[in-house]
C-alpha cells in the first residue's frame, strides 16, 4: 500500500499547539492549496486542507510559522470518526506531516507581511591559506597508471 502525500499552501491561521494527558506537544493547522486547473473565466479555487504534527515539529510550526506564511508539507493522509458534543457521528479527514519546510521568501528579503522574521547574522568565511607550491596535474608519468588485461574481472 502506498499513502503518500505532498503539498505546498498558505496558512489560514494560526496554528494552534496542545499537549496531550502525556505531555506530548501536538499542532494543527489548515493549509488552503491552489488547484492547478483553473477553467477559462474562472477564478482559480484552492481546497482547504488539515494538517496535523507531532511532538518537535508541532513546536516548530507553532513558534516559526503564522497565517499566510507558505508551508510545504510530506507526510500521509489519515482518517477518523468520533464524536461531537451533540452526539453526532463526525468524520475527519488529514493529512500527518512528518516534515514541514520553509518555501516563501523571508520578510527581510521582502519586506511584505507573513515572513519568518529578521535573518540569521551570516559570519564571513575564513579565509584559507594559499598553497605552498601550484599544483601541476601535467607533471604525471606513464608509470602512474596501470594496464587492465580485459580477459580478467574488472577491480571494482
Amino acid at each position: 500500500m502506498l499513502n503518500v502525500v505532498a503539498l505546498m499552501g498558505r496558512l489560514v491561521a494560526d496554528p494552534e499547539l496542545r499537549h496531550t494527558p502525556n505531555g506530548v506537544a501536538t499542532c494543527t493547522f489548515r493549509i488552503a492549496v491552489d488547484r492547478s486547473f483553473v477553467r477559462a473565466g474562472e477564478e482559480r479555487k484552492a481546497d482547504f486542507i488539515d494538517i496535523v504534527v507531532w511532538r518537535q515539529t508541532a513546536e516548530f510550526v507553532c513558534k516559526y510559522f503564522h497565517k499566510g506564511n507558505l508551508i510545504a508539507v510530506d507526510g500521509s493522509i489519515q482518517t477518523r470518526t468520533y464524536e461531537d458534543k451533540t452526539g453526532n457521528k463526525r468524520y475527519a479527514f488529514e493529512v500527518v506531516a512528518n516534515n514541514v519546510h520553509f518555501t516563501g521568501e523571508k520578510s527581510g528579503s521582502t519586506g511584505g507581511q507573513g515572513g519568518y522574521g529578521a535573518p540569521a547574522p551570516m559570519q564571513a568565511p575564513a579565509a584559507r591559506p594559499a598553497p605552498a607550491e601550484p599544483v601541476s596535474y601535467a607533471a604525471g608519468s606513464a608509470d602512474d597508471f596501470a594496464v587492465i588485461d580485459d580477459n580478467e574481472d574488472l577491480p571494482f
